[in-house]
Formats: C-alpha cells, sequence, structure tokens
C-alpha cells in the first residue's frame, strides 16, 4: 500500500461507475486521499423487473457517506459550478463517459484518466476485450491528462503485463485492477510532488479501437478461424457474451457461448452441425471442432455442457450460423 504524505493529502473528485472503477475509488480512500465528491451515472432501471439499480461507485460512495453526484447534463451550470466550489486538487476518472472542457479544466493539477490499455492502441469504450478478441499477447493501464477527444491526452505513467491464453475479460480485468489502482495513486502523488512530465500522444495512424461492444461485434463468424473465434468468446466471457443462432428442427434461437476450445482434426462432417461426444458439445468447422465448454439459452442461466445436456436432448443434427 502507498500512504500519500498525511500532513498534505490530496483532494480529489472521483467520477465512474462500474465495479473496475470502484475497486479505484476503493483504493484511493484507503490511501489517504480526501473524496470531496463522487460523479456516476444516475440510478438506470434494469433487469426482468425494471427496478432502479445504483452503480457500484454509488453503493460504495454512499456506504462511506461520500457526497454523491448524478447529473444527466455534464454541463449543467448548477453541476459545474458545485465542482468548482468543492475546491479539489485533481479529478479522477476511471470508466466514466466523456466530460466536458468546462468540467475537466476546473482542477489545477488537471483531470486524471486511468485507461486499462496501452494508449494510443485500444482508445475507446471496450479496450479489455477488444485486446482478447484480437488476440493480443501484451496489455496494460495509462494514467493520462483528459482533453478535448477521447483517450487522446498526454500520457503521465503505464505498466504493461502480460496476456495469458486462459484469460477472458473477468481474469484480465482482475490483472489490470492490481496494477492500475496503485499506478493511479503513483501518478496522482508525482503529479502532487511535480516529479513526471506528461508525454503528448503520437498519432501513429495504425492504431487499434476499442470500439463500443454491439450485436452485430458480438456475434460469432463461424467463417474465421477456431482461433479467432476462441478470442472471441474469451474476449466477450462473462459479458455480454458471444453469440450465434442455434437452428434445431427448423426453429432458430440465440444461444451464447461462454467457454471454447479448439479442437483440430481433419474430419468428413459439414460445418456448422452440432456434434455431441459424450458429454461435450462439439460444434464442427473446417478447421476441426470448437468445443464449447459453457453455455446459455435465452431466459437461461449459464451452463457448463454435462449439464446442458441433461436438459436439453435434441441439440442432435441442429446446426449454427
Amino acid at each position: 500500500m502507498l500512504i500519500v504524505n498525511s500532513k498534505d493529502p490530496l483532494k480529489i473528485v472521483f467520477f465512474g461507475t462500474p465495479e473496475f472503477a470502484r475497486f479505484c475509488l476503493q483504493e484511493l480512500f484507503n490511501n489517504g486521499f480526501i473524496i470531496k465528491a463522487v460523479v456516476t451515472v444516475p440510478d438506470r432501471k434494469a433487469g426482468r423487473g425494471k427496478m432502479y439499480r445504483k452503480s457500484a461507485v454509488k453503493n460504495y460512495a454512499e456506504n462511506n457517506g461520500f457526497l454523491i453526484f448524478q447529473p444527466e447534463n455534464l454541463k449543467s451550470i448548477e453541476f459545474v459550478n458545485n465542482l468548482r466550489n468543492i475546491g479539489a486538487d485533481a479529478f479522477v476518472v476511471v470508466a466514466f463517459r466523456m466530460l466536458p472542457k468546462v468540467v475537466w479544466n476546473i482542477p489545477e493539477l488537471g483531470t486524471i484518466n486511468l485507461h486499462a490499455s496501452l494508449l494510443p492502441n485500444y482508445r475507446g469504450a471496450a479496450p479489455i476485450n477488444w485486446v482478447l478478441i484480437n488476440g493480443e499477447r501484451l496489455t496494460g493501464v495509462t494514467t493520462f491528462l483528459i482533453n478535448e477527444q477521447i483517450d487522446t491526452g498526454s500520457i503521465l505513467i503505464q505498466e504493461e503485463i502480460s496476456i495469458s491464453k486462459n484469460d477472458n475479460t473477468e481474469k484480465l480485468s482482475d490483472k489490470l485492477l492490481n496494477i492500475g489502482a496503485p499506478l493511479l495513486i503513483k501518478t496522482l502523488y508525482s503529479l502532487k510532488k511535480k516529479i513526471i512530465v506528461p508525454i503528448t500522444q503520437k498519432q501513429l495512424g495504425n492504431e487499434k479501437l476499442a470500439f463500443k461492444l454491439t450485436k452485430e461485434n458480438t456475434m460469432i463468424n463461424w467463417d474465421n478461424s477456431l482461433k479467432q473465434i476462441k478470442n472471441l468468446v474469451r474476449g466477450l466471457s462473462p459479458y455480454p457474451g458471444a453469440w450465434t443462432n442455434l437452428i434445431v428442427k427448423s426453429s432458430s434461437q440465440k444461444i451464447k457461448i461462454f467457454d471454447a476450445e479448439p479442437v483440430y482434426e481433419t474430419h468428413s462432417y459439414p460445418t456448422n452441425q452440432i456434434l455431441i461426444k459424450g458429454k461435450k458439445i462439439y460444434i464442427t468447422h473446417p478447421e476441426g471442432f470448437l468445443n464449447c465448454k459453457e453455455i446459455q439459452l435465452p431466459n437461461k442461466r449459464r451452463m457448463d455442457a454435462a449439464a446442458f445436456l441433461n436438459g436439453h436432448k435434441s441439440l442432435v443434427d441442429s446446426t449454427v450460423f
């Protein structure tokens, strides 16, 4: 644990929403930073019951008595004036939407963003997903100063880690959190001590992007290689899940695959056909088979292949597309 100077602790406003951000907020608080306020998204209706759901950051902020803002409009005069009056040394952003200049330009030390990639690669909404989908072997975290464009501000500090072949988004996110939160603390401390020099991002023109995940780019393309399909599956697991259309006796339904492994083997089966081998579910492919280890039908829980087959005997002669 890196403890900041308790005689002169930094005062910050924290912007964030998901669990990744909540962990960073917790580490800042535990390391002696003064949390002047927390900004997160408004409560949204979610789930089948359409109940209002709070963000992970809001739950933590409430439990610790922090001042909370949930603005619909980040440019509202009232919200901006409230931020100005707080007197924070720095703003910290982790997994939040783009801030307007009237907000990020307020604090003396600037507004620092923690991004889960090695910028300038994988700018955008889903960097952890896309490094896995693209089969990268290295990734990391970057702290940078926010400017007018998304993820293009001057870099402060970066740290690199290796990606394991067994990593999915959950496992990789945990790894990045373990280096990201300390890096954020180090960045703030270094800015305070004026021992860090921001470095302008070089625009190479061939940077890889982290596009927002959509129905279209999370669908499995069975024309891709088995390696590409496996990478898509692990890059979308446990959320939102890579999906395909399952055809059983001329009826179609959407099925998600959360864990899969290529089996490279010569065979004479038609492609895109489901085969049941013991307690395993295979999908035929020109390179061999995709061993589907964990799957989910609509409105059903995720199940491993053996459990799925116990309740679904009608996969024989079914196909996917």
